[in-house]
């Protein structure tokens, strides 16, 4: 044995005893950059890691399933964060209301619990649901204005379901989607439900899929929309999705109607991975 193995077996270093907790978020997005911590301004991740840091020595940090953007807001998003075990002096039970003490009104833990160790938010993710709300009214509903785009002209609510049925399926979908600013490995992503459902003048479009391209919910959303007020024909969809060109599809719809409703986890035995 060589004197750095020798060194190596008399001065062992200990592994750290931890402990992983996965928690559900809600938030209303209108006030914050997103949810990734900010340079300017302030994202939801900054807070959450301010209310643990309250609790727990280290400054732990939080890794999240999602990053949504500006003014988006979320009702599942899902995290984990780990801390060393002889950090943690409370019942799990306790632990959404304790860190709940600690963040603003817009920003809601809605369950802790642990995880396995090698649970990850955002790498064990196998799908997401985001609804994206409209309110097709003359008069904007003044109880919804920062969760629903408001749309005063009557939309074909046929002609949008027809189209929606179009993005089912695995496509190239940089034809709804913005440029990130960085090259992405591949634009194909598998949607596995796009429907369009109508309660007076609230309109929900639901959206699940492997992964979501940047602002890609909101560019198939945008479009929809302008189908529905008689822009494009529904046909026109798949033309848009082969051309693979943000300009030939239609508009990106604003932020604050979507919400990330969901996400997905694989039942334990087996790991199917969602795309980001």
């Amino acid at each position: 044995m060589t004197i750095a193995g020798k060194l190596k077996s008399k001065n062992p270093i200990p592994a750290v005893d931890s402990l992983k907790f996965k928690l559900t978020i809600a938030y209303d997005g209108t006030a914050y950059e997103g949810w990734q911590v900010q340079k300017i301004g302030t994202g939801v991740q900054e807070k959450v890691e301010a209310a643990l840091a309250n609790l727990f020595p280290g400054q732990p940090r939080v890794h999240s399933s999602s990053r949504t953007d500006t003014g988006v807001h979320a009702l599942g998003m899902v995290a984990h964060f780990e801390i060393p075990r002889a950090a943690f002096k409370m019942p799990v039970r306790k632990l959404a209301l304790a860190l709940n003490a600690h963040l603003p009104e817009d920003i809601r833990i809605l369950s802790a619990a642990r995880a396995a160790a090698g649970f990850h938010a955002r790498f064990d993710a196998r799908g997401k649901q985001y609804r994206y709300f409209v309110w097709n009214h003359a008069a904007m509903n003044p109880l919804l204005r920062q969760t629903a785009w408001h749309v005063p002209r009557p939309l074909d609510l046929k002609a949008m379901r027809a189209a929606a049925t179009l993005f089912a399926g695995q496509h190239d979908f940089q034809s709804f989607a913005a440029n990130p600013g960085y090259a992405k490995a591949s634009t194909v992503r598998t949607v596995t439900r796009c429907d369009v459902k109508k309660r007076g003048p609230l309109i929900t479009f639901t959206l699940e899929g492997d992964g979501f391209l940047y602002k890609m919910c909101r560019g198939i959303v945008g479009t929809l929309v302008q189908v529905g007020l008689g822009k494009f024909p529904a046909e026109e969809i798949k033309a848009m999705l082969a051309k693979r060109d943000r300009r030939v599809a239609g508009m990106t719809a604003p932020a604050h109607g979507l919400v990330l409703w969901r996400v997905f986890y694989s039942r334990p035995g087996g790991r199917k991975r969602a795309q980001p």
